[in-house]
């Protein structure tokens, strides 16, 4: 029962260990990307902080980089907690093994003190012949010849539990010197937060002296951006509409169809087919997701959510989606902003045809239309596809262009005309 239970206790823990270890790798791959991040963001922000005209995108870069550091600390204080957890369930398991091994010990001196007062053959032989007959001499021989070998696997077992109490307090610490390592670069982020915070400080006091100049760089980015978001707006609505035009037509033949077939039927004098159900009109996803193949697309972009590659190879999202305030103004913002690195090919989402390549105010515009999900690839220098053309997922559309002194894209997700949040929808 000892032994069971020994080997139940090493069960655990192996497999308390093994989860643990796969949450420690997938947060340690967190880190990493968070960390790939800030390095490629403070690039974009060191060129840019040479000009002495302040941007809306240095802005936005230095918040990008103060929220990344604090999802990088939050990592490491959730590393943290699996140390300590580690620490906790290698704790109790060497506390038990230490439990195990003065079981095992004693029993093993118990055997050695009886193996002691019988040592001699002679003793031996006198135990076997003072039997009642020769049954129970046969069981004293085998007895002791059992004796000899459990006192032989009881060594064994000592053994063996002293190596995985020693392995064990090995784990251990490596498990402590790993929390001493991690309380560490948690102090160095806190430190690097600080100053990107002091940094943000003085960027918003530099704001202040060059509000005006500011002002009228805000005022011209909604001016171009309710352009290209009125554009953007209506190519999808055309697209709804000739998808509705389409489908009223196909609904428009097949009644043209069955009334054709009474008429025949009537002047046959047999029974007309049953007419069919009056055609009611399409709703927008129902005229978007009309065919099989457009069913598909749409079914297979929902059924993606969360895991759709970036635009992208490699950015930050540097402004987010929804509602923003700048210069006590709110301005909303359709999709995300994606910092990327100079000359980064944009790349299609998922698979889907070109509903429309424009440019506009000298920059290119893609819209890709995937049943009833649309994506739009905004702010690239030039354009790889054309108008009607099929793409697969992370085809190269284009390039994206440089805003200012930064290459950023602009990303959106709609279904329909409603846009949604990119970020939840891309993979993590």
């Amino acid at each position: 029962m000892k032994l069971h239970k020994f080997l139940f206790i090493l069960f655990l823990s192996a497999f308390a260990i093994s989860a643990t270890a796969q949450t420690e790798s997938q947060l340690r791959r967190k880190k990493e990307a968070i960390q790939r991040e800030i390095e490629q963001l403070q690039k974009n922000l060191s060129k840019t902080a040479s000009g002495k005209k302040l941007t809306l995108q240095q802005i936005n870069g230095i918040n990008a980089q103060i929220r990344l550091r604090q999802q990088k600390i939050g990592t490491i204080n959730s590393e943290i907690k699996n140390i300590d957890n580690q620490i906790s369930q290698n704790t109790n398991t060497v506390h038990n093994l230490q439990d195990q091994l003065g079981d095992l010990k004693k029993e093993y001196a118990a055997m050695i003190r009886f193996a002691q007062r019988n040592r001699n053959a002679y003793d031996k032989m006198m135990f076997i012949f003072a039997s009642k007959d020769f049954n129970q001499a046969y069981k004293r021989i085998k007895y002791l010849q059992q004796f000899s070998q459990y006192r032989k696997k009881q060594a064994g077992y000592i053994e063996t539990t002293q190596q995985n109490l020693n392995g064990k307090i090995k784990v251990l610490d490596k498990t402590l010197r790993e929390k001493s390592n991690l309380l560490k670069e948690q102090e160095r982020e806190q430190e690097k937060l600080g100053k990107d915070k002091n940094r943000q400080s003085v960027t918003l006091g530099k704001l202040s002296k060059q509000e005006r100049q500011f002002k009228r760089d805000i005022a011209q980015r909604r001016k171009q951006q309710k352009q290209i978001d009125a554009a953007i707006s209506a190519a999808i609505r055309r697209a709804i509409e000739e998808a509705k035009r389409k489908a009223a037509e196909a609904a428009r033949i097949a009644a043209a169809k069955a009334a054709a077939e009474a008429a025949k039927a009537k002047a046959e004098n047999r029974p007309a087919p049953a007419a069919p159900a009056a055609a009611k009109a399409k709703t927008t996803s129902e005229a978007l997701t009309a065919t099989p193949e457009t069913a598909r697309l749409s079914a297979g972009f929902e059924n993606n959510r969360g895991r759709l590659p970036w635009p992208v190879a490699n950015g930050t999202i540097t402004e987010t989606f929804g509602r923003h305030m700048v210069d006590q103004a709110p301005y909303t913002n359709d999709g995300v902003d994606i910092t990327t690195s100079d000359g980064a090919a944009v790349r299609a989402v998922f698979s889907g045809k070109v509903l429309t390549v424009q440019y506009i105010q000298g920059r290119g515009v893609v819209i890709i239309i995937h049943g009833e999900y649309i994506t739009v690839y905004q702010n690239l220098r030039n354009v790889s596809v054309s108008t009607g053309s099929n793409v697969e997922t992370k085809q190269t559309i284009g390039v994206v262009a440089n805003t200012g002194d930064d290459a950023i894209l602009k990303f959106q997700i709609r279904r329909g005309q409603s846009p949604l949040n990119p970020e939840g929808w891309i993979s993590k």
